[in-house]
Parts: structure tokens; C-alpha cells; sequence
């Protein structure tokens, strides 16, 4: 099954929201009331020219300290490389504006694999003049560092070290590193999961990276180590249960199929049989139920 990028992204920084932009725009969060926060409903527009639909990832609904107005806050998560991805940010941009009427903070977040110099700029401009210049906040992850962030208490710098600039070979440090913020973050259960279960969406070891994480979180010295095995084996565990689990439900839904499957075969067995009894001829039967003549000749003889 195809992962659903967006959604991950999304539920992560709807849950952490205020943490979001703590992370990556300080000054921003200094300036919002946080206890004015709503979750807006998707906004679905339709690119008359492309023919193409769009739906804005989050939209959020505040206001700035001191202030009675309210603000939006538009963030956009995009995992590939568009040219036109600035002219998309000012398209949502000026229709957000036309039904919200209000300010809005346009915020993109990159999350492809590749290093690029990303626009965050539209502009249009004439020799004789600038129209416009329309400007948003990129964060483009894999241009971080992950080592400059496991220093911090925040679960969306934990989460998002899956998608910032690693190598291959730190691929099992990045991971103790990940679980070390997890055990400091002390969570409750159902966000400890969202944060797992995104980092490993994105970070997979091999059953021998896995070992060699286990080894090195077990010569740890730090007051960490047992919570970090407790939590590792505790996911694994979790893991092996979910994996019976959807083992067990793909055998009822096999066995349902098979078992109906089987049941309409012996009814139109049934019916052949009945049919031939009344001195229909395979030709006729055939017609009548949607049949080869060969497949009612089996059906008969069995």
C-alpha cells in the first residue's frame, strides 16, 4: 500500500502545532495567542488551465497577542520537486484571501530527497515596473543538520530528524538519537506512537542495523538506557501483535471470499442440474446463465 505522505505529515503537525513552529519560527511563535487555535476544514480548489484539483494541506485559525483580528496560518507540506510550486503557494494564497478576507501566513514545508534551491518567491514584473512579489516560509529539511536538533525537547524536531540531511552509515545513531529525545519527551502513549510510527515510515534498519542499535543502546551509561530498550521492545512487540493481528483478518477475509465463492459455485451447480433435469440442453443452459457450454459440461459432470 502506497504511503500517504500528506496525511503523515499532516496529523504530525496538527497534533504539534505550536511546537512546529517553535522549532523552525521562533519569532513567529513569540508573536501568536495560542489559546485562540482552530483547525479549519480543507480548502478544495480546481486549476481552470491545468485541469487539476488541489486541496491545502492545514489551515489554521489564531490571532496575534495583543490583537482582535484573526489570522490564518496556511501550511503546505510538499515531498516533490514542482517549478511552479511558488505560483501554486500565491494561487492558494489570493483564494484563501478572497474567502477568509483576513491575513494570512503562508508557511511550505519540503520534504523531497533531493538538495535544491527552492523559490520562495512569485513575482511579476514589467520593464516599466514590479506588479507583484509574493513571499512564504520555506523549511527545507533535508538542508538540516540532524545533529543540530537532538539537543531539543520538541517532538516535531524528533519526528522530522527522519527527513533531515544523514548518511546511510548514521542511519543507527540517528535512530538512538530519535529514541533518547522520545524517552526525554515522555509522551502519552498515543503521541509516543504518532512519533514512532512517522520515523520509522521514513527510516527502516535491517534486521542487523537493528542489533547493532540494540547493542550500543545496552552500553549506554546514561539513566536513558533502560527506558530506550523498554521502549524498543516494547514497539517490536507491538509491531509482531499488529502483524498477527492483520494475519488473522486477511485469513477471515480470504476465507469469507473463498467460502461465498464456493457457496455461489454449488447454487449454480444446483441450478444447471435443475435445468438439465427439465430437458434443457447445455447450448440453451449456457445462454441463460452467462456460461460457456463448456464451463455448464463441467458443472454438470461434477
Amino acid at each position: 500500500m502506497a504511503t500517504d505522505h500528506d496525511r503523515l505529515f499532516k496529523e504530525l503537525i496538527r497534533t504539534f502545532f505550536e511546537e512546529f513552529l517553535l522549532l523552525f519560527f521562533p519569532d513567529m511563535h513569540e508573536h501568536i495567542d495560542f489559546h485562540h487555535l482552530s483547525f479549519l476544514s480543507e480548502e478544495l480548489f480546481t486549476d481552470v488551465t491545468a485541469g487539476e484539483k488541489y486541496r491545502v494541506d492545514l489551515l489554521v485559525e489564531t490571532k496575534l497577542k495583543g490583537e482582535d483580528g484573526l489570522i490564518i496560518v496556511h501550511v503546505e507540506t510538499q515531498g516533490y520537486v514542482q517549478p511552479s510550486f511558488a505560483e501554486r503557494m500565491f494561487l492558494y494564497f489570493s483564494r484563501l484571501y478572497e474567502t477568509y478576507r483576513t491575513r494570512i501566513v503562508p508557511i511550505a514545508v519540503f520534504h523531497y530527497d533531493s538538495l535544491r534551491e527552492e523559490p520562495s518567491v512569485f513575482s511579476m514584473e514589467f520593464p516599466f515596473g514590479e506588479v507583484l512579489q509574493f513571499r512564504f516560509f520555506p523549511v527545507a529539511l533535508r538542508k538540516k543538520q540532524w545533529r543540530e536538533y537532538i539537543r531539543q525537547d520538541n517532538p516535531v524536531a524528533a519526528a522530522l530528524l527522519s527527513q533531515m540531511g544523514y548518511t546511510e552509515r548514521e542511519k543507527v545513531e540517528l535512530k538512538k538519537e530519535f529514541l533518547r529525545m522520545l524517552v526525554r519527551l515522555e509522551l502519552d502513549e498515543a503521541r509516543q506512537r504518532l512519533l514512532l510510527g512517522f520515523f520509522e515510515t521514513y527510516v527502516k534498519l535491517t534486521e542487523e542495523e537493528e542489533q547493532q542499535l540494540q547493542s550500543e543502546v545496552k552500553a549506554m551509561e546514561t539513566k536513558e538506557r533502560e527506558k530506550v530498550l523498554e521502549l524498543i521492545i516494547s514497539y517490536e512487540q507491538k509491531g509482531k501483535k499488529e502483524g498477527l493481528e492483520e494475519g488473522v483478518k486477511r485469513g477471515l477475509e480470504q476465507g469469507m471470499k473463498q467460502g461465498m465463492e464456493q457457496g455461489m459455485k454449488q447454487g449454480m451447480k444446483r441450478l444447471i442440474q435443475t435445468m438439465a433435469q427439465k430437458g434443457m440442453t447445455a447450448a440453451e443452459i449456457a445462454r441463460l446463465v452467462d456460461l460457456s457450454e463448456e464451463e455448464v459440461q463441467s458443472l454438470l459432470s461434477e
